[in-house]
């Protein structure tokens, strides 16, 4: 069977939908996450900002209102619906300049789409330059009433989800080009669990409690909302079952902690069958050096928090960390009704090997280039007659799919980058440092880590749009580290799947490049 937006439209059912309305403003504030009070950027007013909750099929409206003024950091902004595959919404997928000019400030902007019978774990961040690295940055939940793995659990909630951050004192901008300058990526001065965490010689800010009662099973929605480091989530005198990866539900495997690169997410099943207590959550990142070495701020192992047993009394835990069995690629296969393997082992229409290397660091080069912003978003080319790499700009840096192809991606290396495909999923048929290709039932999901070997990846080309891939490292994406694809062309502009382009988003680039170079 050869997938495409139509088959996927046909397998699932549309029930019960609604058009959920969502107010969100964008604006400056002062917080102290962990203890060091700073200057941020919010989604509002909170971080994380608010978690949006809708169910399988709705459709949501959200009026984002621009209220930045603070001249430190980016004023003018761009929401990405990280995980949405956005089929005739391309304009709705946020990346500045690949489908959208940035928001300007004092402005409103609507991005309005459905989830399309997507469900699972979701997130939104700002996606213009490094800004979200100071602080834009929420989850998404799309639940699912009759969810095939629904008798695993008795407990799935606002109470079950859970954030893991990184956290820096410095204002993005201003360690973006300490970082350009001298070549050092920035290390985060901690790590944050809900929004909590602690650094050396800082306060000792009080942990994130998640309560539980003894004798339930709890759907823990994990999100990586990073800007880099990866994230081993575990909890101590506890087994996990894994059962989602980045929207896709697997077939439920338990392990003892479970590795979440940047921008991934992952449901585990908790069941609570331990002695009434309390137990440490534990997710130290991995990305940066900390003391004494690297960041004198940072430790890895404060990235704690709390699971406390209804009755425990309300003290930390003494509880130690038995390392046991990590959640493998190996084991990660798509449930009978995500139809793993559905891309079939025949040989791909298109195959392209993208090599990084870093002739000029801190950039990276893909293939040769270092990805740098055009002018023009590519969504707009596309839709002003772009159809042939010579008519894009820059056109060594996007990739043109024909309509309805099976494309096969392979990234030669290593370098732990999380590389994130908008618009898709896709069937990871060689994994990181594997030598066997699995094209029965292999792991699928939206952000892959390329840590080594020959790691491939397909996807079937049935989704037409601009479609950028890039490391979520969110540093070395501003370095270069990304491509953009430009879906079937010609279908963005006519026929079933053209792009619904309302006056608001034509009217975003005039704005914007009408501002000083300050306000941008």
């Amino acid at each position: 069977m050869r997938f495409s937006f139509a088959t996927l439209a046909g397998i699932l059912p549309s029930v019960l939908a609604a058009t959920r309305h969502f107010d969100l403003s964008i604006v400056n504030g002062v917080l102290a996450p962990d203890g060091f009070e700073r200057e941020v950027i919010l989604a509002g007013g909170t971080f994380p900002g608010p978690a949006f909750r809708v169910n399988k099929g709705d459709s949501v409206v959200i009026p984002t209102h621009n209220k930045l003024l603070n001249p430190l950091m980016r004023q003018s902004t761009s929401i990405h619906w990280h995980g949405f595959f956005q089929a005739r919404t391309s304009d709705m997928d946020g990346p500045a300049f690949v489908t959208q000019c940035p928001i300007a400030p004092n402005k409103t902007f609507t991005y309005a789409f459905s989830t399309a019978g997507q469900t699972g774990n979701f997130w939104y961040h700002s996606h213009l330059s490094t800004q979200y690295c100071d602080g834009l940055r929420g989850v998404f939940v799309v639940y699912d009433p009759d969810d095939p793995l629904k008798h695993l659990y008795d407990v799935d909630d606002e109470n079950t989800i859970i954030t893991l951050a990184d956290w820096y004192h410095d204002l993005a901008p201003a360690a973006q080009n300490t970082f350009f300058q001298s070549g050092v990526v920035p290390i985060p001065d901690s790590g944050l669990i809900n929004g909590k965490g602690r650094f050396i010689g800082g306060p000792l800010v009080p942990y994130a409690v998640v309560n539980v009662e003894r004798g339930k099973r709890y759907r823990l929605r994990i999100f990586a909302i990073a800007c880099r480091p990866f994230f081993t989530f575990s909890i101590d005198n506890h087994n996990i079952t894994f059962i989602e990866a980045d929207g896709i539900e697997h077939d439920p495997t338990t392990v003892q902690n479970v590795d979440v690169y940047t921008a991934q997410r992952v449901s585990v099943i908790l069941n609570a069958n331990q002695p009434v207590g309390n137990y440490w959550i534990r997710a130290p990142p991995t990305g940066g050096a900390p003391a004494p070495a690297g960041n004198p701020n940072f430790d890895p192992t404060l990235t704690k928090a709390i699971l406390r047993y209804r009755g425990a009394r309300d003290v930390e835990p003494t509880t130690n960390n038995t390392v046991g069995p990590k959640l493998l690629d190996q084991q990660m296969h798509p449930i009978a009704s995500e139809h793993p393997g559905m891309l079939g082992s025949g040989p791909p229409d298109v195959a392209i090997t993208l090599n990084i290397a870093q002739p000029n660091p801190p950039f990276f080069d893909i293939n040769g280039i270092s990805y740098i912003s055009p002018t023009v978003p590519v969504l707009l080319q596309l839709l002003s007659g772009a159809a042939q790499p010579q008519d894009l700009l820059p056109s060594e840096q996007i990739f043109i799919l024909p309509k309805n192809k099976l494309i096969q991606v392979n990234i030669p290396g290593g370098g732990a980058h999380p590389f994130h495909l908008h618009g898709h999923a896709f069937d990871v048929i060689l994994p990181s440092n594997d030598n066997v290709t699995n094209f029965v039932n292999p792991l699928r999901r939206d952000v892959y880590p390329i840590n080594g070997g020959n790691t491939t990846f397909r996807f079937f080309s049935g989704n037409p749009g601009a479609w950028f891939l890039h490391c979520h490292i969110d540093w070395h994406l501003e370095a270069g580290l990304a491509i953009v694809f430009a879906e079937s062309p010609a279908d963005n502009i006519a026929g079933p799947q053209s792009q619904i382009t309302p006056a608001d988003w034509i009217g975003l680039c005039p704005e914007y490049d009408s501002l000083a170079a300050d306000f941008q």
